[in-house]
């Protein structure tokens, strides 16, 4: 709870010791009931001087508190704080990263980039995509991965159609794509890449919608750079596809900022509005996905520069065949 007199976490006898080396900037209270409700019987307890009979607001992040924690808050509260959601003001000022963090996340990419050459070995047909997944898991976590930062994606065949297809006991096909989404949390930054490997022998339409995905994906890149709206990066995305008649399946937004959440904003999507500056970090991640048959998806991780950008990722992104 932030509030003018300090900042307060409200946590129970779980965390006793934990909050004792971690909670460095402010006071750590241990509850013996939910944090929630302490928090509640906090700020009943408090005197606010000449306010204390007139209405206050507390600001709650809507987008983390669910109904029954809500519920669970008010109903401890006295009758003139009124509860009401908080514009994202920490969200905002988490979208520019400073050297540090993107150090951080530099590294946290790098690390994960690696974890390809693991799916690389592991894809084969007749393999199911959870045993890739795996052995790109126990990598990460031998090479130091705090964890995942999302559950790893690796979708083949008709499932690679999928934009989310998470890793299934679907064993691996020949004569169709596999799409391999992953990332790892290093020093508490997140990464994320996807790459697209062929299984088989590659049809001319499988190689000519790879090389769309991939030209999709580098007029978005170029598109990028400092006071450019985030909406234009889409539109480059998607105009190219457009010019390979193939943008009615590119089905979700071309990115999304990354930190130390694996989704944070800006969201890189037609019409918003948000204007690109130095320091920050997107994904550019345009997909062409054909239901029934197969898709493709190719991503990386980009920094906004004083000049454009800098891509983070390792750019092996030609045509893989296994």
């Amino acid at each position: 709870m932030v509030a003018e007199g300090g900042i307060t976490l409200f946590t129970d006898g779980r965390y006793t010791e934990q909050a004792k080396t971690e909670v460095q900037s402010a006071q750590a209270v241990i509850s013996k009931k939910g944090p929630l409700s302490a928090a509640g019987r906090s700020m009943g307890r408090k005197r606010f001087g000449n306010r204390a009979s007139k209405s206050q607001t507390l600001g709650i992040e809507g987008q983390y508190l669910t109904v029954a924690g809500r519920r669970s808050l008010s109903d401890e509260l006295p009758r003139h704080i009124r509860v009401r959601e908080a514009p994202p003001l920490v969200e905002r000022a988490r979208m520019v990263k400073d050297a540090d963090e993107i150090r951080a996340i530099r590294t946290a990419v790098e690390r994960g980039a690696e974890l390809f050459n693991h799916a690389l070995k592991t894809i084969r047909p007749g393999v199911m995509e959870t045993e890739v997944a795996a052995e790109m898991e126990y990598a990460a976590r031998k090479d130091g991965a705090e964890g995942m930062a999302f559950e790893t994606i690796i979708a083949s065949g008709a499932r690679s159609a999928l934009p989310h297809g998470r890793a299934s006991s679907t064993a691996i096909v020949s004569g169709a794509f596999v799409v391999c989404d992953f990332g790892v949390i290093l020093h508490g930054y997140c990464s994320d890449r996807t790459r697209t490997v062929y299984v088989g022998a590659a049809t001319a339409e499988a190689r000519r919608v790879y090389d769309a995905v991939l030209a999709s994906q580098q007029a978005a890149i170029d598109a990028v750079g400092p006071g450019v709206k985030v909406a234009r990066i889409d539109q480059a995305a998607r105009k190219t596809l457009q010019q390979n008649g193939l943008a009615q399946y590119f089905t979700h937004s071309t990115g999304h900022g990354v930190g130390l959440e694996i989704h944070e904003a800006p969201r890189v999507a037609r019409g918003q509005q948000e204007v690109l500056r130095p320091g920050m970090v997107i994904t550019i991640e345009p997909g062409v996905y054909l239901p029934g048959k197969w898709g493709v998806r190719i991503e990386d991780m980009v920094v906004v520069t004083e000049q454009g950008c800098e891509v983070l990722t390792p750019t092996q992104k030609e045509f893989i065949v296994i």
